[in-house]
Order: structure tokens, then C-alpha cells, then sequence
């Protein structure tokens, strides 16, 4: 039986999420402060580590249900887009540039409505209108939860103020 790239992708994540894990037990904890360095990196690895361990595990039981593999036919899965990946790259780009000048609310907003808009493309007004939604909200909560919740300042936009 042999892994598709899923289930090995899946493996990697999964032994380099328990190294990264194994790193952050030597940082040391300070006294006077009730959650150590490690607390939220162990939270965000572990859950890479249990979604890794859960793409093999699915990768196994589905090569192990569809038997040996079948001789080796012509590629007909869908075809590789490198220009939307450049795309991708070149966007988050600006996003890294436009961040100290228009602070995160704004940059994020038109971050996250670009990529939406970029990945599936809307073709009607009501489109439009979920990339909006989307985008508003994703830099809304996030602000919230980090400002609020996390007490983490994020950068406020030499524009804008905000």
C-alpha cells in the first residue's frame, strides 16, 4: 500500500508539529505571569499536529478500502494554476507592505477580500456581497479577539490612525 501526497503530507506535519512541540517545552516560564511563551504556540501545533495525524490516518484507510494501485494512467486530476499561487504570493505581499500604513482593520479587510475574490471569483452582485461579509468580518473578530481577549496591540496605519 502506498500514501498519496495527502497522507504524507499529513506525516510531515504531523513529526515536525511533535518536534516544534518539544521545542517549546525548553522555554522558560516566568513567574509572574500566569501563561508561559509556550501556552499559545502548543495550542496552534497541537491542533497541526492532530489535523496532520487525521490526513494520514485518512489517507491510510482510504488506500487501504481502494485495494493495490492501479498501473500508472495519464494525469486527468485538474490542472496546476502556478500563476494563481504567484498571485497569491504577490498579494500578501502588498498586504505586508500596506500594513504599518493603513493598520491592520483596513489592510486586513482588503487582504482577505482580494484573496476571496482571487480564489473563487464572484460572478453576481450577491457574490460580491459575501466577500464584503467575509472580509469585514474576518478583520473584525480577529481584531477583537486579539485586542480584547489576547491583550495583543496590533498595528494601527500611519494614515489612517485606525
Amino acid at each position: 500500500m502506498k500514501l498519496s501526497r495527502d497522507g504524507i503530507g499529513g506525516l510531515v506535519v504531523f513529526a515536525g508539529s511533535l518536534v516544534l512541540i518539544w521545542m517549546t517545552l525548553g522555554l522558560k516560564d516566568n513567574p509572574l505571569v500566569p501563561i508561559g511563551p509556550g501556552f499559545y504556540p502548543r495550542i496552534v501545533i497541537g491542533i497541526c499536529a492532530v489535523l496532520g495525524f487525521a490526513m494520514f490516518v485518512n489517507d491510510w484507510h482510504d488506500q487501504r478500502k481502494a485495494g493495490p494501485a492501479p498501473a500508472k494512467a495519464p494525469r486527468d486530476g485538474p490542472s496546476l494554476n502556478y500563476t494563481l499561487v504567484g498571485l497569491m504570493f504577490a498579494v500578501f505581499a502588498v498586504y505586508a507592505v500596506a500594513l504599518p500604513f493603513l493598520g491592520f482593520r483596513i489592510a486586513t479587510f482588503a487582504y482577505v477580500a482580494a484573496t476571496n475574490a482571487l480564489l473563487a471569483p464572484p460572478t453576481e452582485p450577491k457574490h460580491w456581497v459575501r466577500v464584503a461579509i467575509l472580509a469585514l468580518a474576518t478583520a473584525f473578530l480577529t481584531h477583537l479577539l486579539f485586542e480584547n481577549y489576547l491583550s495583543v496591540l496590533l498595528p494601527r496605519g500611519r494614515w489612517t490612525g485606525l
